[in-house]
């Protein structure tokens, strides 16, 4: 595989991240805590989501390799 070819497809990869990540950047049980000038967040069910979706993905490249 040419090298511009996975540039090109990282690009996509990451277009595709940058645009989900706008839908699922706050979801149900993400943890936020908010005190005077302190603020947390914790985003635990956006990590699961991110983590199903990549291994989808790596699994899929997998099956073609």
């Amino acid at each position: 595989m040419n090298i511009s070819k996975i540039f090109i497809l990282l690009g996509i990869v990451f277009l595709l991240i940058g645009f989900l990540w706008s839908f699922i950047g706050k979801l149900p049980g993400d943890i936020s805590f908010r005190r005077g000038n302190f603020s947390f967040h914790f985003p635990i069910m956006t990590s699961i989501v991110v983590s199903i979706i990549l291994s989808l993905i790596f699994f899929i490249i997998g099956r073609f390799r």
